[in-house]
């Protein structure tokens, strides 16, 4: 079917007339701050240099500082530096505390227990060998009296989070299991294959380098293909793309039930992501799962945004995204309730859009809710159901992700979207890796570039590398409203004229967060309790922010903390819930499918996707869109 065009600044208009969507609800644009002037002074040729002179030194001095702002940096240092020099007292426990450490690594009497090593890094036993066992515990050492000293009172609690993650990186980086002579498993390599293991490793690295310094090169390098074909190895779940406008496609998947839950799922992953981590090979696919559970799912595949989207913000991600694919669903399945499950940001817009249509039923008068007197939203269904994994919605403490959100560095950002009109993949991806650095980064290179070792790519790993970009306009409300200002836990973040309160949301929640979750730490998405007062069933997963939520049934060491609070109870604290709530073995999947069940109607005859709602099949076309940086 020929789809229909856009005029430029027509983004939320639908592309495919086969779905209608309803009338757009009415949420202003944001309003760009008008630019200072002098007193007395008018905007001319000479301003704009002088503005542009000024973007182009910081765009230098922040590809010298990785991306980062140096100024925000060399502020953070100052703090903690200018502190701990006002500071005889910390200065003399800290001396105190590296003779002790210092005094730690003698040897121990023969015999004596060693407690279990908990570093990855180390557990081989042949770090138990002397001198590699000095080694260790020296770094060690070292690591827990840095842990210490970045601890002083009076410094800003920013400025002490850089700190403290920089001295981590740092500390990262100089490991001895990251060097060939200090690593004995390096060693029984080559002692192994005479040596094979470095030359193999030196290879590769040539070879990494030269394949980066030609993407450097070439304006438009080639993408290389994913090791996992998207439609092929991963996204292979039988499905229809059954609504498609400028900023998503609503993929529905077949029944493979002879009975289905009357209510379907609509999940709304992060635009920061492609869709299909949700739909990995078949072994690992929660979309799969889910059906074969008796669930008709639904899940949003959102766009990879172009220069041409600069424009695009939080309302279009709103309106165009969650409002429209619940009126899709509701127009495409008939169902009046729907379960609609968020991840990640896609779970902040989630909740967002469930706090604002609040209140909102069909049998409704018209002046009942807001957002009614600003647009049609009759054909919006309720949500019978509200599941939020590791999802922030207060964001006060955001997690190692914080460490790059600050007045000065956001400006540093919006200088280099406003030269692009998106935040580029590769930046996104170079984030997410610096985090995890240690896996990610150091870990991969002993193992490709000191043992030889081949990387063996799994689905996962495969999508990883298909990274996505943001809209400027987006990300820059993203991060100012939600990550500085705090404004969805305060009450003060609207859709349209209507103000967002989570408190307002009384459908039963579901939350999953993750145990090593370096994004959405668990505490924060824990928060959601003290923001609503709804029957909320909260999940502590074993796992990290992606690895916890792929948690497919029948994985090896995988369990789940779960515990419920009845709307009106008491509040638990967080390591109260930790140390009380039941821990189950297994996945997760199973006991969130169950509670769906809980809160769904009888079952009934499940139905073929009509051939006339279908556009194409399943992935669809905007999964595959990718850019080379």
């Amino acid at each position: 079917m020929p789809e229909q065009q856009l005029s430029p600044g027509s983004h939320a208009a639908a592309i495919v007339p086969k779905v209608q969507a309803p009338a757009p609800v009415s949420l202003p644009a944001a309003k760009a701050a008008p630019a200072v002037q002098p007193a007395g002074a008018s905007p001319g040729k000479s301003q704009l240099a002088a503005q542009q002179l000024d973007e182009a030194a910081h765009a230098l001095l922040s590809r010298a500082a990785m991306g980062l702002s140096p100024i925000s940096l060399a502020l953070a240092w100052a703090d903690w530096t200018m502190h701990l020099a006002v500071s005889p007292g910390r200065q003399s426990t800290l001396a105190q505390q590296a003779m002790q450490l210092a005094a730690d690594l003698l040897p121990a009497q023969p015999g004596t227990a060693q407690p279990p090593e908990r570093d990855d890094r180390f557990r081989d036993p042949a770090w138990q060998q002397w001198p590699f066992q000095q080694l260790k515990a020296g770094y060690q050492a070292s690591c827990a009296w840095w842990e210490q000293a970045v601890k002083v009172e009076g410094v800003a609690s920013h400025h002490a989070h850089l700190v403290n993650f920089f001295t981590r990186q740092a500390l990262d980086a100089l490991s001895p299991s990251n060097f060939a002579l200090t690593n004995p498993l390096v060693l029984q390599a080559a002692r192994a294959t005479a040596g094979g293991n470095l030359a193999q490793g030196a290879q590769r690295l040539a070879q990494d380098l030269a394949q980066q310094a030609a993407k450097g090169a070439q304006a438009d390098a080639p993408l290389q293909p994913l090791p996992y074909g998207v439609g092929t190895d991963v996204a292979v779940t039988p499905g229809k793309v059954v609504y498609r406008n400028h900023l998503i496609e609503l993929i529905r998947y077949e029944p493979t039930t002879a009975t289905v839950h009357p209510e379907p799922v609509l999940i709304v992953p992060s635009c920061i992501m492609k869709y299909y981590i949700l739909d990995l090979s078949p072994g690992n696919s929660m979309v799969r799962y889910l059906v074969g559970q008796g669930h008709t799912v639904y899940i949003i595949s959102w766009r990879n945004p172009d220069a041409t989207d600069r424009d695009l913000g939080m309302r279009d991600y709103l309106r165009s995204g969650v409002m429209d694919a619940m009126a899709a669903v509701a127009h495409t399945s008939g169902a009046r309730r729907v379960h609609a499950a968020g991840y990640c940001l896609g779970g902040t817009f989630l909740a967002i859009v469930a706090a604002a249509l609040a209140g909102h039923t069909a049998a409704a008068p018209a002046e009942a809710h807001p957002l009614r007197r600003q647009g049609d939203i009759a054909d919006l269904p309720t949500l019978a159901s509200v599941t939020l994994l590791t999802t922030l919605t207060d964001f006060s403490e955001p997690g190692e992700l914080g460490v790059f959100i600050d007045d000065d560095q956001l400006r540093t950002l919006r200088e280099e979207m406003a030269r692009t009109g998106f935040l580029s993949g590769r930046q996104m991806a170079g984030t997410f890796q610096f985090i995890g650095s240690r896996d990610l980064i150091w870990a991969r290179n002993v193992r490709r570039y000191l043992l030889g070792e081949e990387d063996h790519p799994n689905d996962l790993m495969s999508w990883n590398a298909d990274a996505t970009r943001l809209p400027e306009r987006m990300h820059s409300e993203y991060l100012q409203s939600l990550y500085l200002g705090n404004a969805l836990a305060t009450g003060r973040y609207r859709v349209g004229d209507v103000a967002v309160a989570l408190s307002d949301i009384h459908a039963p929640l579901f939350v999953v967060g993750t145990a090593r979750d370096h994004v959405a730490p668990w505490k924060s998405v824990y928060k959601i309790h003290l923001l609503t007062d709804t029957d909320t069933t909260f999940v502590l997963a074993s796992g990290g922010h992606n690895a916890g939520v792929v948690s497919e049934p029948g994985h090896a060491r995988r369990s789940y903390q779960m515990a419920q609070r009845a709307r009106g109870q008491g509040y638990v604290t967080p390591e109260d819930y930790a140390a009380t709530a039941p821990t189950h073995e297994g996945s997760w999947w199973e006991a969130w499918s169950a509670w769906l069940a809980e809160h769904s109607g009888p079952r009934v005859a499940a139905k073929p996707i009509p051939a006339d709602m279908a556009l194409e099949d399943a992935p669809g076309q905007y999964v595959h869109q990718r850019y080379a940086d």
